[in-house]
Order: structure tokens, then sequence, then C-alpha cells
């Protein structure tokens, strides 16, 4: 007769392996995990065409102090390939293309396709539309009253 004695293995085998259960556990996991990832990640048009409304909005402001500072207007307009910055210092390295070097619809308000960017405290009241053409039913708006910074808001919340 068979006894549990330390040493005796002859009835009792090793099994290697998972359980269904075991394996249903992990299985579980990973699936919630990815579900949290799906819901956390954002359309990449959406996130490429904010980061370019923000990043024209800064490079607008940069570029309406260097005129203050240099008592020179500025002009920012569109171009084939991106934008433009008529009489800025030669040395001020401003930017001249979008990120990715992606083509961008762009409508400006209300000087007929180009800003003025000082060098008066005070300017006009401006804004630029931007559009991707992947998505052109998606627009951002960077404006400003004249007085405040430009910013950024939807389509429906500032554009004329």
């Amino acid at each position: 007769m068979p006894t549990s004695v330390a040493g005796n293995n002859t009835q009792h085998k090793r099994h290697h392996g998972f359980t269904l259960l075991e394996l249903l556990v992990v299985i579980t996991i990973i699936a919630i995990a990815s579900a949290g990832v799906v819901v956390g990640l954002r359309d990449s048009s959406e996130t490429q065409l904010e980061r370019e409304a923000q990043r024209l909005a800064a490079l607008l402001e940069s570029a309406r102090a260097l005129s203050r500072l240099t008592s020179n207007p500025i002009r920012w307009h569109p171009t084939g390939q991106g934008f433009a910055f008529d009489g800025a210092p030669p040395n001020a390295s401003l930017p001249t293309a979008w990120l990715g070097g992606v083509e961008m619809p762009v409508q400006a308000f209300p000087t007929g396709g180009a800003l003025t960017l000082g060098p008066e405290p005070i300017i006009g009241a401006q804004n630029v539309v931007l559009a991707l053409p992947s998505n052109p039913t998606r627009r951002l708006v960077v404006q400003t009253d004249g007085i405040r910074p430009f910013t950024v808001s939807t389509d429906a919340e500032g554009a004329p």
C-alpha cells in the first residue's frame, strides 16, 4: 500500500503548465488593460491639429513681441509649404513650416490671408482658422482681440 512519506514520489506526478483558470485570469487582465489604453488614446489628427494651433499661437506672440522690440511691423502669412514672417530681422530664426511637413489649409481674418503683428501694443482683432486636409470639419481658431495674447479655441467659439 502506498504511503505519503517524504521521498515517495511514485503516486504524485507533477503537472507542468497552466490551468484553465490561470489562463482565463491572465486573458482578462490583458483585455482590461488593452481597453484602458484604447480609451486613453486620442486621435492622432486631433492631437496634431491642436499641437499646430498651440505652436502657431506661441509663434505669433513671439513675432508680436519681436515687432514691438524692433519697432518694425511683422506680417505673418501662409505660403504653399508653410508660412512666413515678413519684416522679421534675419537673425530672428522664426520657423516657416508646419510640424511634420503637413499641408495645412489656413484662413486668416480680417486682412485677406495675412496678420500684422505690431509694433503698436494694441493691434486689431485677428484670427487664423486651421484645419487638416484629412479632417476638414475639425477646425481650430488661433485668435486675439488685439489686446490679449493669441489663444486657441474651437471653430464654433470664435470663427467669423
